[in-house]
């Protein structure tokens, strides 16, 4: 059955419904709350109880030890570089919301904030700190805890917290998963005392995407592969993204890429010529003439549209190179540029080479319409 909060029903309904579900499963420890709850909130909520936690307790946002905070945030620059420009952007789209974001590592340790935190509020002040320890175990259900323990995206609005210490808060949150498959980290969108914005929760599944895709492009290669399914266009974050090595060697790959290879998440890739049923030589071809999506075959004989580019940076480019996923924006704005220059100035033909859209390529180039 579909829980009921996942339909727009009024504010005041909707906290009603969720002051219901904490009677049930938090005081009187009913077997089940649907469809009160999420599936989700309500295994939180049940972990919680299992670790002994009672509601009413009142927490404190404790901080990990100074050697430990050192630690995770050396271990997480390239996921810090890699959210830097996604964060800023998407706080534009939260302006007026009073919503700010929380980046953490895979443990729930907060490494980064960003966005209108009123640090006069301690509410605010409490969470948005760099080193405060917010998974499940530290402060009970919050979109942070959740969004590591479920490893998917959620939505999570005041009395669906666990504590009652923190049902002033509204948050969305994402999981961010590595070119390995493992999820690195995450990404929220808190308030505090705000009205509910179940929107947030396609925002930050969208940025989080955007992160995955900076810290795959991050990592060396010779050759990017930008893949889709034949009649889709290519240009956006719901790309498949192969990067490759000279000798044809997988060296990451986004979950979308993953996906559409079948490639199981954590597994090594191997060599493209595993993947693709296609000589590797005839990819690089691809991308030295510069021809734009073509379709090649998989040998599980579904075909994939494949625009190849070579990677100007070469292997030299990693996660210790330039930042915010530098060498793709400069590949992508070289081979816009050229099929512009070849089309003689005319978007709608150049666009129609790359198998991209007009807008694609006007976003890209920064152009202003003709």
């Amino acid at each position: 059955m579909t829980p009921q909060h996942l339909t727009p029903v009024p504010q005041q309904h909707r906290l009603a419904l969720i002051e219901q579900a904490r009677k049930l499963v938090l005081e009187i420890r009913a077997p089940q709350a649907q469809p009160l709850l999420a599936p989700w909130v309500e295994r939180s909520w049940r972990r919680c109880l299992d670790l002994g936690f009672e509601p009413r307790q009142h927490i404190a946002f404790d901080a990990v030890s100074p050697g430990a905070m050192h630690h995770a945030i050396e271990a997480s620059q390239p996921l810090l570089r890699a959210a830097a420009p996604v964060i800023q952007s998407l706080t534009r789209a939260m302006a007026h919301t009073r919503y700010f974001a929380i980046l953490t590592d895979a443990r729930g340790m907060v490494i980064n904030v960003h966005g209108p935190v009123d640090r006069n509020d301690p509410l605010a002040a409490n969470i948005a700190r760099v080193g405060v320890d917010l998974s499940e175990r530290a402060v009970g259900t919050t979109a942070i805890g959740a969004t590591l323990a479920e490893l998917q995206p959620v939505w999570l609005h005041r009395g669906e917290h666990f504590y009652d210490d923190t049902s002033v808060y509204s948050c969305a949150g994402a999981p961010i998963w590595g070119h390995d498959g493992r999820c690195v980290g995450m990404l929220d969108l808190t308030g505090v005392n705000v009205i509910e914005q179940p929107a947030l929760k396609h925002l930050v599944t969208q940025s989080a995407r955007s992160i995955e895709n900076a810290l795959t492009l991050g990592q060396p290669h010779r050759l990017l592969l930008c893949l889709n399914w034949p009649g889709r266009l290519h240009g956006d974050d719901s790309d498949g993204l192969v990067c490759v090595d000279a000798d044809g060697l997988v060296t990451a790959l986004n979950r979308p890429a993953a996906d559409m290879l079948g490639v199981a998440p954590g597994t090594a890739p191997g060599h493209c010529s595993e993947l693709f049923a296609a000589p590797m030589e005839s990819l690089f071809d691809a991308a030295r003439a510069q021809r734009g999506p073509v379709e090649v075959p998989l040998w599980s004989g579904l075909r994939l549209s494949v625009l190849a580019q070579l990677n100007p940076g070469g292997e030299r480019a990693s996660v210790h190179g330039p930042a915010h996923g530098a060498p793709l924006k400069d590949v992508e704005t070289a081979l816009i540029r050229k099929a512009v220059d070849d089309a003689r100035g005319n978007v709608k033909e150049a666009a129609r080479a790359l198998g991209i859209s007009r807008a694609t390529v006007y976003r890209k180039l920064g152009a202003r319409r003709r």
